[in-house]
């Protein structure tokens, strides 16, 4: 941190016996300790609340950008749906005239088709055929 070297920390702490005398340098030493470590999570804290304020704007930054993406994107689908209905709204009176007729006979096709044989219309089915084959008089 302060590129001290052990001799420069030697001389230092010999100073400090002289001045501070034996009995009162554990005290300091011990406090001097307190001071550091306070100093330390002081810029500890002071580094985190940093990052944790540009990686803030970054995800602000980051939000914003995703926001008109998303902005740009739901436009640009609701400009498409607009032109499709558009587009089918011109082309669909002929056909829905068109179309009603052929969906009653596909429709009437397939419930004929799809409705189960039953014993009476077997029976019916049985005799048309049966006038069918008959030989004409003669």
């Amino acid at each position: 941190m302060f590129d001290i070297s052990f001799f420069e920390i030697m001389i230092i702490s010999m100073i400090a016996l002289i001045v501070i005398g034996p009995e009162r340098l554990p005290q300091v030493a011990r406090t001097l300790g307190h001071l550091i470590g306070r100093c330390r999570q002081f810029v500890y804290s002071v580094k985190t609340d940093i990052h944790n304020e540009i990686r803030m704007e970054e995800l602000k930054n980051m939000h914003s950008t995703m926001h008109e993406t998303v902005q740009s994107i739901e436009d640009s689908v609701r400009k498409e749906i607009d032109e499709i209905k558009s587009a089918t709204d011109t082309n669909s009176p002929q056909e829905t005239i068109e179309a009603k007729p052929d969906t009653a006979t596909n429709k009437a096709k397939t419930d004929s088709l799809v409705k189960p044989a039953t014993r009476d219309s077997r029976q019916s089915r049985h005799d048309t055929l049966d006038k069918d084959n008959a030989s004409p008089p003669e």
